[in-house]
């Protein structure tokens, strides 16, 4: 867990339903300790731009809404350790509806449809956090939530419906290209095992986003909707460096053109590929559908593969 900094100006303390208060405003922003989920869904509707809401370990069941967004220079913060375990029965565990500059640090989210959903949430940052036992996919920036970042955190056992719709992580819209949730940053994540589709989409519509030093299990695909690779790029000017993964159906990273114009311009550097056991008709480490001199597509010598039939099917860049 993150250590708070001191309040720099003192203020008296009260309590208020339960809510420990201290300070108000970005100079000296409110801590509000938080332990039953009344208490929790309290604080989301109050806190203010630079306060942090603190959750005591214990389970919170329902689900979670935020919509009151912070600022750049006054983030809002959820913090708890990995003992603090929002669940769902249905729906989003936690929902960033139109609440930017949030940061959730160290939770737990379980069960229901769908773990963390930032919908119109710029510069979400999703640090440390446990995402497990969903009916979907783990973690989601969609509706144009820009400068997402997702980073240290686990994902696993999503997509338990069957349907094939349960990736860790997902940015974009599929087939909606006014969904730009562009600059995504997914960063030293471990997703999986038993993700029920790829460990991470980035749909067409979207663009920057860097999928850096992640480590992918990639059993528990289940072919229902194409998913056969770790990771899947439909986006543009998509950089994928420092991954690490094992386990799979058939290839490790795959480029699609799903709609003109995108799919294009991805950077593989530095991922290392396991495909022993894959029974696809590829198995190929990266798997480039769509490389042209309109749509490139960069595969580096740095990457490599065991097993498997091979490395890639473009020319490796040195």
């Amino acid at each position: 867990m993150r250590t708070r900094s001191p309040l720099t100006v003192p203020l008296a303390a009260a309590l208020v339903g339960g809510l420990t208060l201290a300070g108000a405003g970005p100079a000296n922003a409110a801590v509000i300790e938080v332990s039953t989920a009344a208490q929790l869904k309290s604080a989301l509707t109050t806190v203010s731009p630079g306060g942090t809401i603190r959750l005591a370990d214990g389970t919170y069941a329902g689900n979670f809404k935020a919509t009151r967004p912070g600022t750049s220079g006054a983030r809002i913060t959820l913090t708890g350790s990995s003992r603090a375990v929002l669940t769902a029965g249905g729906g989003y565990g936690l929902h960033l509806n139109g609440a930017s500059y949030w940061t959730v640090h160290g939770v737990t989210i379980k069960g229901g449809q769908k773990g963390i959903m930032a919908d119109t949430a710029n510069g979400v940052v999703i640090d440390s956090v446990t995402v497990h036992d969903l009916d979907m996919e783990g973690v989601h920036f969609r509706k144009s939530s820009r400068d997402g970042v997702l980073k240290n955190s686990r994902i696993y056992d999503t997509g338990q419906n069957g349907r094939g719709m349960g990736e860790g992580v997902y940015v974009g819209s599929a087939g909606d290209l006014s969904d730009r949730s562009d600059n995504a940053q997914i960063l030293n994540n471990t997703i999986g095992p038993d993700v029920g589709g790829e460990s991470i989409d980035i749909k067409e519509g979207t663009t920057g986003a860097r999928i850096i030093g992640n480590t992918f299990d990639g059993h528990g695909l289940t072919g229902a909707n194409y998913d056969d690779s770790w990771v899947d790029v439909k986006g543009n000017n998509v950089l994928v460096e420092g991954n690490k993964g094992s386990r799979t159906t058939n290839n490790g990273y795959e480029t699609h053109t799903q709609r003109s114009g995108w799919g294009c311009g991805t950077v593989f550097r530095n991922n290392s590929s396991n495909l022993t056991g894959a029974t696809g008709d590829r198995q190929l480490a990266i798997n480039v559908t769509n490389h042209s001199s309109s749509c490139p597509t960069t595969v580096h010598a740095s990457n490599t593969v065991t097993g498997g039939k091979g490395l890639t099917n473009i020319a490796v860049t040195p």
